[in-house]
């Protein structure tokens, strides 16, 4: 008999959107069927009496632990600590996933009460009393999340959901199909999340916003090398355009810095030639520090991610890789429009 299973996922919120998104998406793509509380309209009972009915309803439980303790109950504890308690109690199989370096994690999404950072600490453990896996980020996270559940699945069969037509027809259609509209109304709208810019993207550069990327420039006069400092003023939308066509698999950081070398070649060596007319021979480089900063505002707009693919044991390069949404703005921004109309703008860029 073929089974679903429903898997409660606890955590905090606001900071860690993007780290449920990708769990939900794994756990989809394993047939599973996820529950949490942002997926539960209001009702007219006390949140913790429904909490508590949705986690017995529950074949497997687990809970991401990040930077936050997250808001406090009546009785001084978190509700993901007191979910997760409650699920231990009802026996429910669970699994714990810990950010594997909480001191990394950005501090607007940390605690900053000393008490709350000490829950948050006994909190995780607590956690380590039982089964956990630790991840470092939201993409890793995804992949983590799918071999555990498979492999909580082998060590501890629960009874699952079954198809209608496998069952009484009168006892199981009903839920079955509540359940299978919500896990379409899921799929929807996960696949429309990933094609939209992330939710506050806007608060940062973007679009046509200027930013000055350092670069060095060495060239050859009067028989001798020399190396000078250039700062080259490019719109975010120009640099995105040059990068992200090398990242529609995935492509390593040198290939990144040389792309917006590349890029900006032509007007530094004309810049060089203003105060040097006799030199020769030009290099161009993009700076580290320049090279970080693309990456990490690239990163923070939903546009790039690492590539979390198997390297060779020798390949110690990072790779980073278009989202879906970055894909759709590099086609936008690449594409050649058409002649008799002009192509617009994606819609999802704000400039």
């Amino acid at each position: 008999m073929e089974k679903r299973y429903q898997v409660f996922v606890s955590s905090t919120y606001e900071d860690l959107r993007e780290e449920r998104q990708e769990v939900m998406q794994a756990l989809l793509e394993l047939d599973c069927m996820p529950s949490g509380m942002e997926l539960f309209p209001a009702a007219d009972e006390d949140q913790w009496t429904l909490i508590k009915r949705v986690i017995d309803d529950c074949d497997y439980y687990i809970v991401i632990i990040g930077g936050r303790y997250g808001s406090i109950g009546k009785n001084g504890k978190s509700y993901t600590q007191m979910e997760y308690e409650y699920a231990v109690s009802k026996n429910k199989p669970v699994i714990a996933f810990l950010h594997a370096n909480p001191d990394d994690i950005a501090a607007g999404k940390t605690e900053k009460n000393a008490e709350s950072k000490k829950r948050l600490e006994e909190f995780r453990e607590l956690a380590k009393k039982r089964m956990v896996k630790t991840w470092e980020s939201s993409a890793d996270l995804g992949s983590v999340v799918s071999r555990s559940i498979v492999k909580l699945m082998k060590d501890h069969p629960a009874v699952g959901w079954a198809r209608a037509n496998e069952l009484a027809e009168e006892l199981a259609a009903p839920e079955l199909l509540r359940l299978r509209k919500q896990i379409e109304e899921l799929e929807v709208r996960l696949q429309q999340n990933r094609l939209q810019a992330p939710e506050g993207t806007d608060k940062f550069a973007h679009g046509k916003e200027i930013f000055k990327l350092s670069f060095a420039v060495a060239y050859w006069a009067d028989d001798a090398r020399n190396t000078t400092g250039y700062v080259h003023s490019l719109a975010w939308d120009t640099i995105f355009k040059v990068v992200s066509p090398l990242m529609i698999d995935r492509a390593a950081e040198p290939q990144l810095s040389a792309a917006l070398s590349k890029n900006s070649h032509d007007e530094l060596v004309e810049a060089v030639l203003k105060g040097k007319p006799e030199a020769t021979r030009f290099i161009v480089t993009t700076s580290a520090e320049s090279l970080r900063t693309v990456i990490v505002q690239l990163r923070a707009l939903g546009l790039i991610v690492r590539d979390e693919r198997q390297k060779s044991v020798r390949d110690t390069q990072t790779y980073w890789t278009l989202t879906p949404y970055g894909d759709n703005v590099m086609t936008a921004l690449n594409a050649i429009p058409s002649k008799a109309r002009r192509l617009k703008r994606y819609p999802t860029l704000k400039d």
